[in-house]
């Protein structure tokens, strides 16, 4: 299939692109396409005009302080897999992003994107909110913070006005002492999650934080799982904290998803107390 008819802009800047942002035409915005293309071609998400902000250097500088990474919206996947950025996660942003889809797609797709669909079986917003990451948005009148768990409010729904954008997201460097656990469940490489989680436990610190994403809405931060794995509970006391959890999230899971989710998130911790 083939797009129905729409405007094409593309910004030369920041504030080019939040300045067409509030004009009446409200366009949609252009980054890695690699979602928003397919949608259209598939009239999934109809679009008037597009905005391609793409070409625009300042969403693709990062900025590497003592506390955090800066990572302009247009970083790609591959920049994250590939080591060209710098990764204050111990390496669980690398991992994350080689396990995003396929190579072509992962060239092309930007962690703003990513956040910005709020995809639930997406594989960024679950990592950034575990990593307790906060987004810059813009637009034409101001600049606000916001946590990534606070913006992901749904599927595909955000807390992001139709005149703003991703300008960056910040990611707080991650103690040494600090160990993480992935765990991801698809029916085949390269498509969307059934289920996943992250898991960080710091015994130093007395941390720990599990997060389930891959749901049928925002990713699910786990306090009862957190709570066991950073006790050292029993494999059976774990299992009853998510699924304490999974009853306090409110979510109607069927008896397999139920299934599903406790095996990632017990596989999640028990990688992240391995170390």
């Amino acid at each position: 299939m083939k797009p129905a008819p729409f405007t094409y802009e593309a910004a030369a800047s920041v504030r080019d692109a939040v300045e067409r942002l509030s004009s009446s035409a409200s366009p949609r915005i252009l980054a890695g396409g690699q979602s928003l293309v397919p949608m259209l071609n598939l009239r999934l998400a109809p679009a008037d005009a597009l905005l391609d902000i793409s070409r625009i250097p300042e969403l693709r500088a990062v900025e590497e302080r003592p506390d955090a990474i800066r990572y302009g919206a247009l970083i790609t996947h591959t920049a994250f897999e590939d080591g060209a950025v710098p990764d204050g996660s111990n390496g669980l942003m690398r991992h994350a992003a080689a396990n995003i889809a396929y190579r072509a797609v992962r060239t092309r797709g930007t962690i703003g994107g990513a956040i910005a669909l709020a995809d639930p079986a997406a594989d960024w917003i679950t990592v950034t909110i575990a990593l307790e990451a906060m987004l810059h948005l813009t637009s034409a009148t101001e600049k606000r913070r916001i946590s990534v768990q606070d913006f992901v409010r749904g599927p595909y729904f955000t807390a992001l006005g139709d005149d703003e954008l991703i300008e960056a997201i910040e990611v707080p460097k991650r103690p040494d002492t600090e160990r993480w656990g992935y765990s991801k469940v698809v029916v085949k490489t390269g498509e969307y999650a059934e289920s996943m989680t992250i898991a960080l436990l710091d015994k130093a610190r007395k941390f720990s934080r599990v997060v389930l994403g891959a749901t049928d809405g925002a990713p699910i931060v786990m306090a009862e799982a957190a709570a066991a794995l950073l006790g050292g509970a029993d494999e059976d006391a774990k299992k009853a904290a998510i699924s304490s959890d999974l009853m306090r999230s409110k979510h109607d899971f069927s008896a397999a998803k139920r299934i599903l989710h406790t095996t990632t998130v017990l596989r999640a911790m028990k990688q992240s107390s391995a170390a």
